[in-house]
C-alpha cells in the first residue's frame, strides 16, 4: 500500500481481500505490549493472503518473543474475511483472552501469541509503524505540535492535528466522547493553540441546577434577586476573547439553552437584572458523552442551538479502542506522580490490556496512582491492580462457557446454535440486554457467551452509549 492511498481505497481493498499478487491493503497487527518491544516493529502489515507468524527468522512475521514457537500461527484471508489459526504451537493462541484453534478476526480483536500482545486492524496498519508504544518515534514520525497533553500514538496524533488546524478559526466545536476520555484536555489544547488573548473557562452543565447554571453562565447585577448583594460576572464574560467549555452540554436545561442561543446569535450578553447588553467575543467549545442528535430528536436539546454549536466535531475514542497507548500512558502517569523509576511487569500490562476501561483514561490514572501507593518494589506486579481489573482476568485463558437460552435474548441465542460465531444480535436485542443488566457489559457477554470486547464492538456498530443504561 502506498502512502497516498486514500482511506476509502483502503477500506474497499480490505472488503475485497488481498489481490492475486498480494500487496498491503491496510489490514495488519499492531503491537500492544511485549517485554521485547524495543526490538520489535510497532505494527506489521498483512501483505499477502497468508502470513505465518513465528520465532523462526524465515517466518513471514518474525516474532522473537518469549513463549512464541518457531512456527506458531497464521493469519489468512479466507471466505472474504481474515482468520487466525493456531499451527500446533506449544502455548496456543488467545483471541480476546480465550484460546482458539481458528477464528475470524474483527477490528480491534486482541491476540496473544506467546508473550506478545497484538491488535488486529482492518485499515491503516502501515501508519501505526512510526508510533512506538513507549512514545518514541521513528525518523519519519511526525507530530502536529511540539508538545501536547493529548498523550498517545497514531489516533491521538491525528486528533491533535485536527485541533491544531481549526484552533485559529472562530468555529464552535463539539467534543464527543465517553466519560474520562479527555474532553476537557482537548478543549484546553484547542484554546492553547488558538492564540486567543482571553482566558479558558469551564463549567459542568450537569453539576448545577438550572437557576444556578444561568447565574454562573450569564452573571447578574446587584439586586437582581434575593441575596444578589453585588455584581457578579458570568463565565461567558470571564471568557471574553478566550474560550468557554460547556462540559456535558447535553444536560443543559432548555431555558438556559434558549439564552445561550441568543448570546451566540447576537454576540451580546444580558446578565440577570441588567437592562443593557454587553458585547462579548467568546469561542464556545462543548463536550458531552451524550448522543446530541438523539436528544434533538427527542426534544431534549434545541435543534437551532445544536446547529450553532456543531460547526466542527471531534470525537475522542474510548481507551479500549486505543490500547496501543496503554504502555505510554502508564509511563506518563508514573512520571507525573514522581515515580518514573517504576516499571510494569508483563502480568501487570496483561491485566491492563485485557480490561475494557469503562471509565477510560481517568480510571487508568487512578489505577496507576493506586499502584504507586501500594507498591514496595521497582516492578509493578499484577497483585497491585484494582479489583475490577483482576476480576476481569478470572476467565482469562479459559474457553468461554456456552450461552444459556434465557429471555430476552432467546431468539438470538437460538440463532447462535444455527449460525455459530457469526451470529450478531440486533440493535433492539442488544439494548434489551443492556437494560436488563444495567449496563454491565461483562454480564451481557456472559449471557451471550461472548467476550466483553465483542459486546463493545457491537455497541459501537449500533451507536449505543453504555452510560445510558447505568
Amino acid at each position: 500500500m502506498t502512502e497516498n492511498t486514500t482511506g476509502a481505497m483502503r477500506k474497499a481493498a480490505v472488503a475485497q481481500g488481498p489481490s492475486r499478487g498480494g500487496g498491503n491493503l491496510g489490514a495488519g497487527l499492531v503491537l500492544l505490549y511485549a517485554e521485547e518491544h524495543l526490538e520489535l516493529p510497532s505494527a506489521w502489515s498483512l501483505e499477502t493472503p497468508r502470513v505465518v507468524i513465528g520465532r523462526e527468522p524465515s517466518a513471514d512475521l518474525f516474532l522473537p518473543v518469549q513463549a512464541v514457537s518457531r512456527i506458531h500461527a497464521e493469519v489468512a484471508w479466507e471466505s472474504n474475511r481474515w482468520m487466525i489459526r493456531d499451527l500446533q504451537s506449544r502455548n496456543g493462541v488467545l483471541l480476546d483472552g480465550h484460546p482458539v484453534k481458528e477464528a475470524p478476526l474483527e477490528e480491534s480483536s486482541e491476540l496473544r501469541i506467546g508473550d506478545a500482545l497484538l491488535k488486529f486492524v482492518e485499515v491503516d496498519a502501515s501508519h501505526y509503524c512510526t508510533y512506538r508504544i513507549d512514545g518514541t518515534r521513528s525518523k519519519d514520525g511526525k507530530r502536529p505540535a511540539s508538545d501536547t497533553a493529548l498523550v498517545g500514538g497514531l489516533v491521538m496524533d491525528r486528533i491533535a492535528g485536527e485541533l491544531v488546524r481549526i484552533a485559529p478559526s472562530s468555529l464552535s466545536v463539539v467534543v464527543l466522547g465517553e466519560s474520562g476520555t479527555g474532553k476537557e484536555v482537548a478543549a484546553r489544547e484547542l484554546h492553547r493553540w488558538s492564540g486567543r488573548r482571553g482566558h479558558f473557562r469551564a463549567v459542568n452543565c450537569a453539576a448545577l441546577p438550572a437557576t444556578l447554571l444561568e447565574s454562573e453562565l450569564f452573571g447578574y447585577r446587584k439586586g437582581a434577586f434575593s441575596g444578589a448583594d453585588r455584581d457578579k460576572p458570568g463565565l461567558i464574560r470571564m471568557a471574553h476573547e478566550g474560550t468557554l467549555l460547556l462540559d456535558e452540554i447535553g444536560d443543559m436545561p432548555l431555558e438556559a439553552q434558549a439564552k445561550l442561543l441568543r448570546v451566540l446569535q447576537s454576540r451580546e450578553l444580558l446578565p440577570l437584572g441588567a437592562t443593557t447588553p454587553e458585547v462579548v467575543d467568546v469561542r464556545i467549545v462543548c463536550a458531552t458523552h451524550r448522543d446530541l442528535t438523539r436528544r434533538v430528536r427527542t426534544g431534549q436539546f434545541r435543534n437551532d442551538l445544536y446547529a450553532r454549536l456543531n460547526e466542527y466535531q471531534v470525537t475522542l475514542p474510548p481507551l479500549r479502542d486505543r490500547k496501543e497507548d496503554l504502555f505510554l500512558l502508564v509511563g506518563t502517569f508514573l512520571e507525573r506522580y514522581g515515580r518514573p523509576d517504576l516499571l510494569p511487569s508483563f502480568g501487570y500490562m496483561l491485566g491492563l490490556i485485557h480490561y475494557d476501561w469503562p471509565y477510560n483514561v481517568r480510571e487508568l490514572e487512578a489505577c496507576v496512582k493506586r499502584s504507586i501507593a501500594l507498591g514496595q518494589e521497582r516492578t509493578l506486579t499484577e497483585d497491585l491492580l484494582p479489583d475490577p481489573v483482576r476480576e476481569s482476568m478470572l476467565e482469562y485463558g479459559k474457553v468461554p462457557p456456552a450461552a444459556p437460552s434465557a429471555p430476552p435474548s432467546e431468539r438470538f441465542l437460538s440463532s447462535l446454535g444455527r449460525t455459530g460465531a457469526r451470529a450478531i444480535p440486533s440493535d433492539a436485542e442488544l439494548r434489551a440486554l443492556l437494560e436488563r443488566h444495567r449496563g454491565n457489559v461483562a454480564a451481557v457477554g456472559r449471557e451471550l457467551g461472548k467476550a466483553r470486547m465483542q459486546i463493545h464492538r457491537w455497541m459501537q456498530r449500533y451507536g449505543i452509549d453504555v452510560g445510558d443504561y447505568r
